[in-house]
């Protein structure tokens, strides 16, 4: 894990990227970032974390490590014992963590709830939706940090990696650490109902957009060409055919749209 900070004093703000081995995004954009070194009005850390998996270019080494939180330091595995290092890095830090994923391009933000902090900042982003994972956060970097995860668009993709780029910047204006202006947008907001498993097969296909209602009776996936079918009407995220090794992706609600009106302090 290598920890750096611009700017002097106690850092409140954080920037984590390398979570997942396979996704360099936002680990350009942070060492971007460093080489730059720009004048910061508020302390900032900013952390790459699973160094080992990105060296070997994969998700992760022994357990994926969003899904390992709180951790602990005498785990058997890498990241378990990881993972309590990086919470013990971050207590006290409001924490904005890139990712990016295999099932939508364009960039959208997930938090653990939808609080006042979040409907200040999330709109200031450039994203297209918030998403509240509600009861499938466990094991995740928010369960236990105060934390803003994005992701960037479509995994090792230069356009994820200058997504990252803009998204990490639009952040540390929206709370004051760079000088600037945020663009404040309308955002549609949607609550995770669900998971979609899928069973073991040869083959996998979705057949409907993220972020787009799927109406009840219409298919949605298939495995091995047996389809499944809605029962009710949900939104798809996060799905795709290949992304996850269990499942297609969530089922959501829409619950409202959100709009910032000022840059947060």
């Amino acid at each position: 894990m290598n920890v750096a900070q611009l700017g002097s004093g106690t850092p409140e703000i954080a920037v984590v990227a390398g979570v997942h081995g396979d996704e360099p995004c936002g680990v350009r954009a942070v060492r971007r970032l460093l080489e730059e070194r720009p004048t910061v009005a508020r302390p900032v850390k900013l952390i790459i974390v699973n160094e080992k998996a990105l060296e070997r270019q994969v998700r992760f080494v022994d357990e994926d490590l969003n899904r390992a939180f709180p951790g602990d330091p005498d785990a058997a595995t890498h990241e378990g014992r990881l993972a309590a290092w990086l919470v013990e890095e971050l207590d006290g830090c409001l924490t904005f963590s890139m990712h990016s994923t295999q099932s939508h391009a364009e960039p959208f933000a997930i938090v653990n709830e939808v609080t006042d902090r979040a409907r200040e900042l999330v709109p200031q982003l450039p994203v297209a939706a918030m998403v509240e994972t509600s009861n499938f956060a466990e094991g995740r970097l928010f369960s236990e940090i105060d934390t803003i995860e994005v992701e960037c668009g479509l995994q090792g993709s230069e356009t994820a990696a200058q997504n990252a780029d803009r998204l990490m910047r639009a952040f540390l204006t929206a709370v004051g650490a760079l000088p600037g202006d945020t663009i404040h947008r309308e955002l549609p907001v949607y609550r995770l109902t669900d998971v979609i498993r899928k069973e073991r097969a040869e083959t996998y296909e979705v057949f409907v957009d993220n972020f787009t209602e799927v109406k009840p009776g219409d298919p949605f996936a298939a495995a091995d060409g047996n389809r499944q079918v809605a029962e009710e009407a949900f939104y798809p995220i996060l799905m795709s055919s290949n992304g996850y090794r269990n499942v297609f992706g969530y089922a959501a609600e829409k619950l409202e749209t959100v709009s910032s009106q000022s840059t947060a302090e």
